[in-house]
């Protein structure tokens, strides 16, 4: 994300759930209960022991925390303050290190390039202006064989229906306005994203969540959340 990737409005919103972001069931609820799965879909590919890892837009950190307690140097960054205080206070808790910066992806991949075994984006690509700019910020990040796992949602009508309709007006699990459809990605268009960053796509599974009971699960079926993982060649 370069200054101008960056919607201030999305900021400002991710910003308002900042106090409750560590609540397993406040507004950040399906977030609790997807991460346990996301970070097992890293942890599956990358030996975090040692690992450096980027988290890019990390939020209030559950995925940060999750990937430090497995042994990795984790870096997370955001460009919410508010979030990244959350973040930083949460450690006192955890007793748990990680690197919180108020940092954009193209000022990490600046700083630090290639640099990193593993870079995460969860659920931020969909919020972004251009997300090509972001693909290229996240693989400059990587190290010569370093993986790239990001996770987003899918334009289809299912999805539509899933994330906007029903978590955001039916079940009021996320603020109205979270999400805007025309922004979603389909996995071929992230695909060629990822090609064009020079990054070799490794693997893509479907995210299944039911919120009645707060179940979530890798899936083979992709038509709302999806995660993927892509190499950086040696």
């Amino acid at each position: 994300m370069t200054a101008a990737n960056v919607s201030p409005a999305e900021i400002a919103r991710f910003d308002q759930l900042a106090a409750r972001w560590w609540d397993p069931d406040g507004e950040s609820r399906p977030l609790h209960d997807l991460n346990p799965v996301r970070a097992d879909y890293v942890a599956a590919r990358v030996d975090l022991r040692g690992a450096k890892v980027a988290d890019v837009g990390c939020g209030g950190g559950l995925l940060s925390e999750a990937l430090a307690r497995a042994g990795a140097q984790v870096t997370g960054v955001d460009l919410g303050l508010k979030v990244i205080e959350i973040a930083r206070l949460h450690l006192h808790e955890s007793g748990l290190k990680v690197d919180y910066r108020k940092q954009s992806s193209a000022e990490l991949a600046q700083a630090e390039p290639a640099s990193f075994d593993a870079v995460c984006c969860m659920e931020l690509i969909e919020h972004v202006p251009d997300p090509a700019a972001l693909v290229h910020d996240l693989a400059a990040m990587l190290k010569p064989g370093g993986r790239l796992f990001l996770s987003t949602l899918n334009r289809t009508p299912a999805a539509f229906g899933a994330a906007i309709l029903g978590a955001e007006y039916l079940m009021r699990l996320l603020p109205r306005g979270t999400h805007h459809y025309a922004q979603f990605l389909k996995p071929s268009e992230l695909a060629r994203l990822l090609r064009h960053a020079g990054l070799e796509l490794e693997d893509v599974s479907g995210l299944g969540y039911n919120p009645l009971s707060r179940k979530a699960w890798l899936s083979r079926v992709t038509a709302i959340n999806y995660i993927l993982c892509a190499r950086k060649p040696a």
